[in-house]
């Protein structure tokens, strides 16, 4: 019998197949593949980035309706793929039980060397698809750099944020996120540290 893995499922069967496996993973065109860091393992860097901004939102958005959801809900791009962004700003009723994002307001990747390029290009376009989805979040780790990319009407706009002095304000999710509290605790590679 062929690997489950190797074979075209549906979400439906992916989820299914997904609750008997040992790590996560992504559904790509209707093919199962390992979750990036299923393989290697998230950084300490891209742990500590992660954590501070859920932390973080989660404080600010509570009683609001939107929660932040971290890689363990799935984000639906299209009919056969589900991605698995860093953290999901979920806003609508709790659906319990689901393993899918069902309202995503914001996405935020969490840029490592190995994922850098697959986040900034392909996600970015899948997302960008979302219908609604209002901004995608891309978060440097090795230098203090985030980009936004907010929604404004049919385009998306991209903002950049570079000074640990920058808040962000994320207006759609009644939120902002401030550049030293994302970047808390986190040491740069050297000579990349912010005025």
């Amino acid at each position: 019998m062929a690997d489950p893995a190797l074979r075209r499922m549906t979400p439906d069967q992916f989820f299914a197949w997904q609750l008997g496996q040992d790590g996560l993973y992504e559904l790509v065109d209707g093919v199962p593949v390992p979750h990036v860091k299923m393989m290697i393992g998230a950084s300490a860097q891209h742990d500590r980035v992660t954590v501070n901004i859920i932390a973080d939102l989660h404080h600010q958005l509570r009683g609001t309706g939107c929660r932040p959801t971290t890689d363990d809900i799935a984000l639906r791009t299209s009919i056969a793929t589900l991605r698995r962004p860093d953290v999901t700003v979920e806003c609508g009723e709790l659906v319990r039980d689901s393993h899918e994002s069902r309202s995503p307001r914001l996405v935020v990747e969490v840029l490592s060397p190995s994922t850098s390029s697959v986040d900034r290009f392909r996600k970015l376009d899948e997302y960008r698809r979302h219908p609604t989805l209002r901004g995608i979040l891309l978060v440097e780790t090795r230098f203090p750099s985030v980009l936004l990319y907010r929604r404004t009407g049919e385009a998306w706009e991209p903002e950049t944020y570079e000074a640990m002095t920058d808040i962000i304000d994320l207006s759609e999710i009644g939120a902002r996120l401030a550049l030293a509290d994302i970047y808390e605790a986190v040491a740069f590679e050297p000579g990349r540290n912010a005025p």
